[in-house]
C-alpha cells in the first residue's frame, strides 16, 4: 500500500468554506503538510515548466500520522438478528455464480459469539455448508456436484436443534448438477445473530472474508422444517436505489451493503419482457456482489481546511510528504460568487469515472521517467486495495459500473503523467494535468476566468454556469448525468456560450447516487467504445432508474449540443489541423483577428501531448445525427492512420458510411444560437497540450484566444440568413 496517501470529502471547495482530508500514513508516521496553487502542473522538463505556488495556512507544519486501511469486496452484513435459533435454523439462497472455481465463498453466514453457521460455495466449487462449533471445530459439507457458471441454483442448508447438518443443491434448469450432502455439527446456542450476505466473517482484519462472485437472490434465515417460518428474508428488488438491503421478515433486520455491490440486476425469474427494472421490480431481485468491489473508504479525518476568501479559484493540492512517501491530494477552489464572466468547467465525472485504472505494469513501466521528472511514482496497478476504475473488468469478468470518489484516486494527480508519450519530448498527460494546460493558457493570455467542476453543475444545475457568459469544457469530458446535459441547453437557450476544447466529450451517461452522491454509476448500454457491455435488461441505472448508455442512443447527442461527436481513436498521437473554406466565412473573421489565414494553411503541428492537436480521440460533425444545418467547419485536423479507426456506434455494415476523411478527423466547428450564443468545439483530446507551444505564441493559440474573446463579449451573435 501506498506509504502517504488520501482523498478529500468533495472535488471542489468555495472561498471561504471547508474541505475534509483523510490521510492514510503507513506505521503511524507523522508527514508534513502544505498547500500549493498548480500553475502548471506538468512535470516533464521539456513540457511548459512545472510550476506551484505555496499558498500558506494556519495548518502548515507536522502533522500526526494514522494508518488507515482498504479492505476490497462486498457484502451484506446485520448487526444483530433478534431471534432464538436454538431451535435449529435454516439458510437458503438463489444464487447465480461467476467464479464457483475459485475457492470458498460465502453466501448466507449467521454468527453467534464463536459459533457460526453459513452456506456458501466450498473448496471443489460446490454448495457448501460450514459450522463452527464454540470450541472452533469446524464442520464441512459440499455438494458431491460442482456448480456451472452463469447458471442458476437453489442452496439451502439446515442445521437442527440436535445438530443434524443437511445441505442441498437445486439447478433450475438441471444439467446433472444437482447434489446433497449431511453431518453432524454444534447445535446453534442462545443469542443474537450477526449475519453476513455474500461473505462469510472475518477471519483476520478485514470486516468479512470469502466474499461471494456472483448474483444473490432472496437470501433468508429461516426456522427448520417442517415450520420453515421466516425469521429474516432479505427482497433486493425493494430500495434499488440505495445501499440498504430490505428485510421483509419479522424482525426487519435490514443489511447495510458494504463497498457497492451492484443493483437494479436481473434476477431468476426475469423473463426478457421487461428491460426496465422500474416496470417490474420482482424480476430484479438479485444483487451482484464482487470479490474486488470497493465503495466509500469512510476513513478517519486527518486535517480540514478552511479555504482563506483571498485565494484565486483554481487548481489546488494538499502536500503531504514524510520519509517513506509523499502525495499531491487535489481539489478545486471556486469562487465564493462569481469574479468572471467565463469559467472553465473541469470534468471531475471523467476523472472520476477513469480514477483508479489498473493497467497491469504501469507502473514499472513508467518508473525510470518518473524518478527522471521527479513526478509522483504510485499508480493503481502498485495498489489494487483502491478498487478499480469503470474501464476494468471485476474478477468474475463483469464490468465495473460503479465507482466512488472517496478513496485515493492515484492516476488523478498533479505533478505525474499518465502514459508514456511516444513522441519524444511528449508530457503523456491526461484528466487533471491536461485541464491545468488550459488554466495555465487562459492565464498566459490575460483572461480572467473561474474554475468550477462537473460534481458543482451537476449539483447545482443551471445555477452553477448561468452566472458565466462563457464556459468552456475541458480536454475529456466524456461523462454526463442528464442534470447537467439540461443544464448546458438551457445556457444556450438564454444565450450563453460554450467552447469544447477537448475530444470524445458527451459521450456517456454517468448518475450519482441521491443517498451517497460521492459514487457515479454507469451502465454501457446498446454501442459505444467500451471495454465491457452491460448485459441484456441490465441497461437501466439503479441510481435514478434511467437508461444508460450513450447520450447519442438516449437522445441527447452531442452532434446537437456542439456540432461534433466522438467519431474515431488511435494511438496518443497528434497531428496538424488545415484551415478549410469556411475559415473565410464572414461570420468566423473574428477567428482570423492577428492571422494570416488561407484554405490548406496548417497549424497546431506541435504539442505536449503526442506532438500535434489532432489526435487520440477525434469528434466530426455528422448532420444525420443532429449537427445543426448552420454550422460551420473552419478547419478539420484529417488523420488517416493504420491504427485508427471508426467508433463501433457509427456501423451497420462493415463499410463506413463515410468517405475516411470526414469521420476520421477532428472537425474545428462552429456555430451560433437563437438566443444571441455560440458555440465553437474542437473534437481533439490533444488539443489542449497545443495551446501552450512557444509560449502560447502560435496560431493555434491565437485563433483560439480569438474565440475566447468574441465569446466573452456580450454583444449577441445573430444567425445566418
Amino acid at each position: 500500500m501506498h506509504a502517504l496517501t488520501g482523498y478529500t470529502d468533495r472535488w471542489s471547495v468555495k472561498q471561504g468554506g471547508a474541505i475534509r482530508f483523510m490521510v492514510s500514513s503507513a506505521g503511524g508516521r507523522g508527514f508534513a503538510l502544505r498547500f500549493v496553487r498548480h500553475l502548471c502542473a506538468d512535470p516533464n522538463p521539456a513540457g511548459p515548466g512545472y510550476a506551484e505556488e505555496a499558498m500558506a495556512s494556519p495548518l502548515d507544519g507536522d502533522c500526526a500520522g494514522v494508518e488507515q486501511t482498504a479492505f476490497l469486496g462486498s457484502f451484506g452484513h446485520v448487526a444483530a438478528l433478534p431471534a432464538d435459533l436454538r431451535g435449529g435454523v435454516r439458510l437458503v439462497a438463489t444464487i447465480w455464480p461467476t467464479t464457483p472455481g475459485k475457492g470458498r465463498q460465502g453466501l448466507v453466514a449467521v454468527r453467534i459469539g464463536a459459533w457460526t453457521f453459513a452456506i456458501g460455495i466450498g473448496p471443489g466449487g460446490g454448495a457448501m455448508a460450514e459450522a463452527t462449533g464454540p470450541n472452533g471445530a469446524v464442520v464441512r459439507v459440499e455438494a458431491g456436484r460442482k456448480l456451472f457458471a452463469r447458471r442458476w441454483y437453489d442452496v439451502a442448508a439446515e442445521l437442527g436443534h440436535d445438530g443434524a447438518l443437511t445441505l442441498t443443491q437445486t439447478p433450475h434448469a438441471p444439467l446433472r448438477d444437482a447434489g446433497t450432502a449431511s453431518a453432524r455439527a454444534a447445535a446453534p446456542p442462545a443469542g443474537a445473530a450477526e449475519v453476513f450476505l455474500a461473505a462469510l466473517p472475518p477471519d483476520g482484519p478485514a470486516p468479512a472474508s470469502a466474499h461471494y462472485n456472483g448474483k444473490l437472490e432472496r437470501p433468508a434465515v429461516t426456522r427448520p422444517a417442517p415450520s420453515l417460518a421466516p425469521l429474516a428474508l432479505w427482497d433486493f428488488a425493494i430500495g434499488t436505489q440505495t445501499q440498504v438491503a430490505t428485510d421483509i421478515g419479522p424482525h426487519a433486520a435490514h443489511a447495510t451493503l458494504v463497498n457497492l455491490p451492484t443493483r437494479a440486476m436481473t434476477g431468476a425469474s426475469w423473463t426478457g419482457a421487461v428491460h426496465d427494472w422500474k416496470a417490474a421490480p420482482e424480476q430484479y431481485g438479485a444483487i451482484h456482489f464482487h470479490d474486488d468491489d470497493q465503495g466509500p473508504l469512510g476513513w478517519a479525518e486527518s486535517f480540514a481546511l478552511s479555504v482563506p476568501a483571498d485565494w484565486p479559484s483554481g487548481f489546488y493540492a494538499a502536500h503531504i510528504r514524510n520519509e517513506a512517501g509523499e502525495d499531491y491530494i487535489p481539489f478545486i477552489v471556486r469562487p465564493a460568487v462569481p469574479q468572471s464572466d467565463v469559467a472553465l468547467l473541469v470534468p471531475t465525472f471523467s476523472y472520476q469515472v477513469y480514477g483508479c485504472y489498473v493497467r497491469p505494469g504501469r507502473g514499472t513501466e513508467i518508473a525510470e521517467r518518473a524518478a527522471a521528472w521527479g513526478s509522483l511514482r504510485e499508480t493503481p496497478d502498485m495498489n489494487p486495495q483502491f478498487g478499480l476504475s469503470c474501464y476494468n473488468h471485476h474478477s468474475d469478468g463483469s464490468g465495473v459500473s460503479l465507482m466512488t470518489q472517496a478513496r485515493p484516486m492515484l492516476d488523478t494527480r498533479p505533478r505525474q503523467f499518465a502514459l508514456m508519450d511516444p513522441v519524444e519530448g511528449g508530457s503523456g498527460t491526461a484528466r487533471w494535468v491536461a485541464d491545468n494546460y488550459i488554466d495555465l493558457w487562459l492565464r498566459t493570455i490575460g483572461v480572467a476566468h473561474d474554475v468550477i467542476t462537473d460534481h458543482d453543475l451537476h449539483e447545482e444545475g443551471l445555477a452553477a454556469i448561468a452566472p458565466y457568459r462563457l464556459v468552456i469544457a475541458g480536454q475529456h469530458p466524456e461523462y454526463h448525468s442528464e442534470r447537467m446535459m439540461q443544464a448546458f441547453e438551457d445556457h444556450l437557450g438564454l444565450g450563453g456560450r460554450l467552447m469544447y476544447l477537448g475530444g470524445n466529450g458527451f459521450y456517456w451517461r454517468a448518475e450519482p447516487s441521491e443517498g451517497q452522491p460521492e459514487t457515479l454509476e454507469v451502465r454501457r448500454a446498446e454501442g459505444g467504445i467500451r471495454v465491457w457491455e452491460s448485459m441484456p435488461g441490465e441497461s437501466y441505472h439503479a441510481f435514478g432508474g434511467g437508461y444508460g448508455g450513450l447520450w447519442r442512443r438516449i437522445g441527447r447527442s452531442s452532434h446537437k449540443l456542439v456540432g461534433i461527436s466522438f467519431s474515431t481513436q488511435g494511438r496518443h498521437l497528434g497531428f496538424p489541423y488545415q484551415f478549410i473554406d469556411g475559415i473565410g466565412d464572414p461570420r468566423v473573421t473574428f477567428m482570423t483577428e492577428g492571422l494570416e489565414v488561407a484554405s490548406g494553411t496548417s497549424f497546431g503541428t506541435a504539442g505536449y501531448m503526442g506532438g500535434g492537436a489532432a489526435g487520440f480521440e477525434l469528434g466530426s460533425v455528422n448532420p444525420k445525427y443532429g449537427t445543426p444545418p448552420h454550422a460551420l467547419v473552419v478547419a478539420k485536423g484529417i488523420v488517416i492512420h493504420p491504427d485508427y479507426a471508426w467508433v463501433n456506434e457509427d456501423m451497420l455494415v462493415h463499410r463506413h458510411p463515410l468517405p475516411q476523411e470526414d469521420w476520421s478527423c477532428a472537425d474545428m466547428t462552429f456555430f451560433e444560437t437563437h438566443a444571441g450564443g455560440a458555440v465553437f468545439s474542437v473534437g481533439s483530446m490533444t488539443y489542449a497540450g497545443s495551446l501552450m507551444v512557444d509560449d502560447g505564441a502560435t496560431a493555434l493559440s491565437r485563433l483560439t484566444a480569438n474565440v475566447v474573446r468574441r465569446f466573452a463579449d456580450p454583444e449577441p451573435f445573430s444567425l445566418p440568413e
